[in-house]
């Protein structure tokens, strides 16, 4: 098993902290309010991004019928899981989750929970091989049926926006019409805060995170037929009525979209 280093901050738990979890340490609690403490927003975003994931879910199981999930790049588990909110509308449903992050696979358990109806399954398995991910996948789900990949916050890990395409290409490929993309990402050209934030996280050493320009996460979707209002801040996605709030443009852009 690999051990789990400790001593320096780590994206994952970072992230769990912003999302209020507890699986973080004192030095990624550090981390989280030194960043924060430059851009205060970035609890925003965070909680944004899982509120995008959940709205999205809630889509794909009402209103598109969807009952298979591969959510790549899970990350830790916190609340409202893609697991949780699928099965809760739609107990029969199906989840792949995929990570390669040694903290992630010894809270695979955590994962591993499922309605008697459905399934919940964990793959260790890394983003830059995606045919052995849709090879492990088809252990769970059925991939001549529609599935819907699940691409939240991962895809800016990447370094390079044309690697980043073909990677999503090649998940893409291995899943029939009717299938659905679903992609949530730091943006530039919204918030420059958060821009300058990251760009100096980046410059610590820690594994970076690259922010990019709308138009190229807006490029993931071509040739699949985007779900209205398109790619757009997170926040302005669908939202909910009844929040008391009128949702504003954040750094951190998505959208959800159709293979036909």
């Amino acid at each position: 098993m690999t051990e789990i280093d400790t001593s320096v901050p780590h994206s994952a738990r970072i992230w769990n902290y912003w999302l209020g979890g507890k699986d973080n340490y004192l030095v990624d609690q550090e981390a989280g309010d030194a960043y924060a403490a430059v851009f205060p927003g970035i609890v925003t975003i965070a909680r944004s991004s899982r509120a995008f994931l959940g709205r999205s879910i809630r889509h794909l199981v009402a209103e598109a019928g969807i009952r298979q999930f591969l959510d790549v790049g899970t990350g830790l588990p916190t609340v409202d899981n893609t697991h949780e909110v699928a099965q809760g509308s739609a107990p029969e449903s199906r989840i792949v989750y995929v990570d390669n992050d040694p903290l992630v696979l010894a809270h695979a358990r955590a994962l591993l929970t499922s309605t008697e109806e459905g399934v919940t399954a964990y793959e260790d398995l890394d983003l830059y091989a995606p045919e052995r991910i849709l090879e492990a996948a088809a252990r769970t789900l059925d991939l001549t049926r529609p599935t819907a990949l699940i691409l939240s916050g991962i895809l800016g890990h990447v370094d390079g926006h044309d690697r980043a395409r073909d990677l999503v290409d090649a998940l893409l490929s291995g899943l029939p019409a009717g299938s659905y993309l679903s992609v949530n990402d730091g943006s530039r050209g919204t918030d420059p805060a958060y821009e300058q934030a990251q760009d100096a996280y980046n410059e610590t050493g820690a594994v970076p995170y690259f922010l990019r320009p709308v138009d190229q996460i807006e490029g993931y979707f071509e040739g699949l037929e985007l779900v209205g209002p398109g790619v757009v801040s997170v926040p302005l996605w669908r939202p909910e009525p009844g929040t008391g709030t009128d949702p504003r443009p954040i750094g951190q852009h998505g959208g959800l979209a159709r293979k036909p």
